[in-house]
């Protein structure tokens, strides 16, 4: 049993202790407030002066599947052989052993969505992880947890360069269409398994959403046209020009993975980045949840990231929720992670200061109950 002592607590669901304790016991907190009985065998982090609140949640990177040093041998981010791939899986190209999955610890991370690339119109599955763990079977949180597809710019190119389809938006479009008429003739008259089907089967029954690679607005609107007509769950990733359209995602529902926002306009369709746009997101009613892209943006800066939308004028409350509960709701995980609560999995982080401050700390990270990280001093 563990016990996090004294510590100001944010639970991210609307209720902060001045000076609370969690309770934890075989990876679950058991218990939480400013009464707590602790019991005599439990081991007791002190918390006093500091802020304990759920472990951060990046809603799209590709940790483990992007290697920043073997970037040749562990790069398995994109199978740019067939521009249509949706029977693959992260999770079998994910390395448990990435240095990013320390970074992201050290960086107060405990959950991931890894996602594959966005060369292909259909890249493959998402899988969403832990951040701890010795085999990524053992890190699995959900799996599979989306579709990735990709619009835009990627997929033209790097299929146009082949001289193949897509080589335009067109292309790309139909192309989507065309395979998710062969899910639901698929879904209606299969008498033997289709791997590259099943998952369109998935999305098409609502079991997972689509989660559509989408700079600019007009792309954006293909993804939303296109999950109307098929009538799928669609989660729009990057939305680089999603504030122009706020009201029409709102009215839809449709949430936004905002990012990577700390790089430059690495391409055209990225030229009206601004750090604005998940603040008016969400001010337009959007739910919103940042990312770091990993490796775009290195993972242990999501906190960074959310600090910056603060700073361009995101609400705090936003701000906070946009790296916890949000995407936690967004993935389909807030059940058991995003926010502090009984029976929810013990992902907490200790921090000194503001995680929305440049100079905050983390300096303790548990996951599953398990305190897997202290700061040495070696956070920055």
């Amino acid at each position: 049993m563990l016990a996090v002592a004294n510590g100001k607590i944010l639970t991210m669901e609307g209720r902060t202790y001045p000076k609370g304790t969690v309770l934890i016991d075989q990876g679950k907190i058991v218990a939480m407030g400013e009464n707590i009985l602790i019991p005599k065998e439990a081991q007791v982090i002190n918390a006093h002066g500091k802020v304990v609140m759920p472990g951060l949640i990046d809603a799209h990177c590709h940790v483990g599947i992007a290697e920043e040093v073997y970037q040749v041998e562990g790069d398995d981010l994109n199978e740019i052989t067939n521009p249509i791939t949706p029977h693959l899986r992260a999770l079998d190209g994910i390395n448990p052993e990435d240095l990013a999955f320390a970074d992201a610890v050290r960086g107060g991370v405990t959950t991931v969505a890894v996602a594959p690339g966005s060369a292909n119109v259909i890249g493959g599955q998402v899988v969403i992880l832990k951040t701890f763990g010795q085999t990524v079977d053992e890190m699995v949180l959900k799996e599979p947890a989306g579709l990735k597809i990709a619009l835009g710019e990627n997929p033209k190119r790097c299929y146009g360069e082949q001289k193949k389809t897509p080589s335009t938006r067109m292309a790309t479009a139909g192309m989507l269409r065309e395979f998710f008429v062969k899910g639901q003739n698929y879904e209606a008259n299969h008498k033997e398994r289709d791997l590259m089907l099943e998952p369109v089967v998935g999305v098409l029954k609502k079991e997972i959403p689509l989660y559509a690679h989408a700079h600019r607005a007009d792309d954006i609107m293909t993804a939303v046209r296109i999950s109307g007509e098929f009538d799928m769950p669609l989660v729009i990733l990057h939305g680089t020009e999603g504030h122009k359209i706020g009201s029409e995602l709102a009215r839809r529902n449709i949430p936004v993975v905002s990012g990577p926002h700390l790089v430059n306009r690495a391409k055209v369709e990225m030229k009206e980045k601004t750090w604005r746009t998940p603040g008016l997101l969400a001010q337009a009613g959007v739910k919103v949840a940042l990312m770091t892209d990993h490796p775009v943006i290195p993972i242990q800066y999501l906190s960074l990231c959310a600090a910056f939308a603060y700073r361009a004028g995101m609400s705090e409350e936003d701000a906070l929720k946009s790296i916890t509960i949000t995407p936690a709701e967004i993935l389909g995980v807030d059940h058991r992670v995003g926010s502090l609560a009984k029976g929810k999995d013990a992902d907490i982080i200790i921090v000194k200061g503001n995680i929305l401050s440049w100079d905050s700390v983390i300096e303790t990270v548990i996951i599953n109950g398990r305190a897997v990280y202290q700061d040495q001093g070696e956070s920055a």
